[in-house]
């Protein structure tokens, strides 16, 4: 773990929350001015049905402010469906989101409800859009526009009351230029477009994260014992650039939670 020099940067590990009058965090953790912004920004934008694009490098928690704007919505009893759409491979994913009817292809040997149609009175959050299929993309277009889509394979249109939130860590307006987004349908879902910064751009957090994800494994744990960190360590996770972002710091508080028996964790177990 390769760090810079020391930072003026020291707090106790463990400060995660500074509250937001009317808003449910859903476990969201951090107090930087760049965190406040994004969070008060799901605080308004949750009070509406607008579309809502956001964008951020991987692991920054795109999934966990889609929550919380659900969360915080008038939809909070109605369903959060969550569609990875860079797992799926494209010859599936158009019956993911739709679903299809009987016959509709080889191996449909039954009616299936897709994604769109789950989530009705509810949300659905459409992770990684930027992997998807231009030919897939018009058909999405026309259901996030119009709230109305076809099953693969099928004849009826239906009709669904919902709330679109996607996420991407691609550049998609310069997917744009390149002719791999569509350009409507990029309008479309950027109605509201919220940039949650990279753990590198808001050091304040880390420190609070640290202390958070503790507290997470101090619930899940038996006689689990929460840690401290030496000033150096302090200094190292301040200072390391954390490619991974919120995912990687996770990761590594809960290996060093595992292999540090010390109650002080030092620089040497980074």
């Amino acid at each position: 773990m390769t760090t810079a020099p020391p930072s003026e940067v020291h707090q106790e590990a463990g400060s995660t929350h500074t509250d937001i009058p009317d808003f449910d965090r859903s476990g969201i953790a951090g107090t930087s001015r760049g965190m406040m912004q994004v969070l008060e920004t799901a605080r308004k934008v949750s009070r509406s049905d607008s579309s809502v694009l956001i964008t951020g490098e991987s692991g920054t928690g795109k999934e966990l402010i889609a929550r919380a704007i659900h969360n915080n919505s008038a939809r909070k009893d109605g369903p959060l469906v969550v569609l990875n759409c860079g797992a799926i491979p494209g010859e599936l994913l158009e019956s993911e989101l739709f679903g299809h009817e009987k016959g509709a292809f080889t191996g449909a040997h039954r009616s299936r409800t897709g994604r769109f149609e789950i989530a009705h009175q509810g949300t659905i959050f459409l992770d990684e859009i930027g992997d998807m299929s231009p030919d897939l993309q018009v058909k999405l277009l026309r259901a996030v526009q119009e709230r109305k889509f076809e099953r693969v394979g099928g004849t009826t249109t239906i009709e669904v009351d919902i709330r679109v939130i996607s996420a991407t860590n691609k550049d998609l307006p310069l997917a744009i230029e390149e002719g791999g987004f569509r350009q409507d349908l990029y309008y479309r879902l950027n109605v509201i477009p919220i940039h949650i910064l990279p753990l590198r751009e808001r050091k304040e957090d880390i420190l609070c994260l640290a202390g958070h994800f503790q507290q997470a494994m101090a619930g899940r744990m038996m006689d689990f014992v929460k840690k401290q960190f030496s000033n150096r360590a302090q200094d190292a996770l301040v200072n390391y650039d954390w490619p991974g972002n919120i995912r990687e710091l996770e990761n590594l508080i809960e290996r060093l939670a595992v292999m540090v028996d010390a109650p002080v964790i030092e620089m040497s177990d980074l």
